[in-house]
């Protein structure tokens, strides 16, 4: 079993910053990807960011991309994502999730493991 562990949501102004953190354990998945989902009230839940176990491989939603990175520190087992000029509509709850696929999917059938999220609100 995996056990993933969000944090760092928050609520933060329009233009602001946050640094999200998910920290595994458990049986942890070596060689796996991981990604952040987020899911808005009434609306499906959605990909954000994903990254190989290298870390040489990410890829972004194209509403994030050049706002949102993804890392991954493997000796802790821990995936972030620091956002920067947040918006009202990057509210939502955000999860992290992993395994067993090894290449990045965008899709939440692809992951076996979620953590409880985190929300992240943005004023405008």
């Amino acid at each position: 079993q995996v056990q993933l562990v969000e944090s760092g949501g928050g609520l933060v102004q329009a233009g602001g910053s946050l640094r999200l953190s998910c920290a595994a354990s458990g049986r942890t998945f070596s060689g796996r990807v991981m990604s952040w989902f987020r899911q808005a009230p009434g609306k499906a839940r959605e990909f954000v960011a994903g990254i190989n176990w290298g870390g040489d491989s990410t890829d972004y939603a194209g509403s994030v991309k050049g706002r949102f990175t993804i890392s991954r520190d493997n000796a802790k087992n821990t995936v972030y994502l620091q956002m920067s000029s947040l918006k009202p509509e990057d509210t939502a709850v955000y999860y992290c999730a992993t395994g067993p696929t090894i290449l990045v999917g965008r899709t939440p059938y692809e992951y076996a493991y979620w953590g409880q999220g985190t929300q992240v609100t943005v004023s405008s």
